[in-house]
């Protein structure tokens, strides 16, 4: 329900109702769902029916942790701020989250060169779902620490000038955020509830603390950028995983693939199961078939015209030998 605006399903009429049974147990779950997909038809009015979410894409945004904030809050993102929990964690607006990301992938597909366009990323979370992202798009990517002068200093030599700029947060990328209102260039950041929104141009309210919930927005504003340019059909499901944006720690796939290693070796160590090999019922003797080849071979040679003979020579045709010798 944090997809709803502020002030939405907050009627009496959208109070639970108990849930009557028997017959008209199927008739109240159709009227359920048709006041669902209204209540989200209104929630996503300022969107043509093409860019509208579906149900699949709210379901990953809150499986992932989108809408999970933090528990301060800047002024400049309480418009993107939903409600405040009893715990303090601010919930933010996932319908003002998904207009933002079709409105950063409708600028990012308007530069005409994709390399034009930069993302980064100093948060560890982060570097790899840029580094996916620049390689899905074509742009290019800075994934860790951002070296001062990158936009402004002419003599470094990674000196870049791009024409956007893609941030993953605005406190830890405020040195690249900084030096792009140097040189006039528009900032797109992903900004939690307390992000600052000094120098940003467009704000994607999201959750840019937790490696999942940033990896599935650079996958989303992935895909709809492919889906712009028209790679990516809206009929088919993009064949990319989610999964390839997540950031993998090295100590635990070193971990993964030790064990790994240890069960397929106790896997091979382990003896093969012995079988008892049944006996003939009769008198109890067993006695193995000699093949016919086999038979043939240990025979005695035949005595015939020029055939060998192997019995011993006689004693007086071996004394008369050793004579001659």
């Amino acid at each position: 329900s944090c997809y709803f605006p502020r002030g939405a399903g907050s009627s009496g009429s959208d109070l639970p109702r108990p849930r009557p049974a028997g017959a008209l147990s199927l008739v109240y779950t159709v009227i359920s769902f048709a006041k669902q997909q209204r209540t989200m038809a209104s929630a996503f009015a300022s969107l043509p029916a093409v860019l509208q979410p579906k149900e699949e894409d709210i379901q990953m945004m809150l499986s992932a942790g989108v809408h999970t904030g933090t528990r301060n809050s800047d002024s400049a993102m309480e418009e993107y701020i939903w409600r405040r929990r009893k715990d303090g964690l601010h919930v933010l607006n996932i319908g003002k989250t998904w207009e933002k990301i079709m409105l950063a992938a409708r600028v990012i597909v308007a530069i005409e060169n994709p390399e034009d366009v930069v993302a980064i990323s100093a948060r560890p979370w982060g570097m790899r779902a840029v580094l996916k992202f620049a390689h899905y798009t074509g742009s290019q990517s800075i994934a860790g620490r951002f070296t001062p002068g990158t936009f402004t200093n002419q003599i470094t030599k990674q000196f870049r000038e791009p024409r956007l700029l893609i941030v993953t947060d605005p406190r830890t990328d405020s040195q690249a955020v900084r030096e792009s209102s140097y040189v006039n260039i528009p900032v797109i950041a992903f900004c939690d509830s307390d992000s600052p929104l000094q120098h940003v141009d467009i704000a994607i309210p999201a959750n840019n603390k937790g490696k999942h919930s940033i990896g599935l927005m650079y996958w989303m504003l992935a895909r709809e950028v492919l889906r712009l340019r028209g790679s990516v059909s809206r009929s088919v499901d993009w064949d990319v995983p989610v999964d390839l944006f997540f950031h993998r720690d090295i100590e635990e796939l070193k971990k993964t693939e030790e064990e790994q290693a240890a069960a397929k070796l106790q896997a091979e160590q382990q003896p093969a199961p012995a079988y008892e090999q049944e006996v003939p019922a009769g008198d109890g003797a067993f006695e193995q078939p000699v093949p016919e080849a086999a038979a043939a071979a240990t025979s005695e040679p035949a005595a015939e015209g020029g055939a060998q003979q192997w019995q011993a020579a006689p004693a007086d045709a071996q004394a008369s030998a050793a004579a001659e010798w």
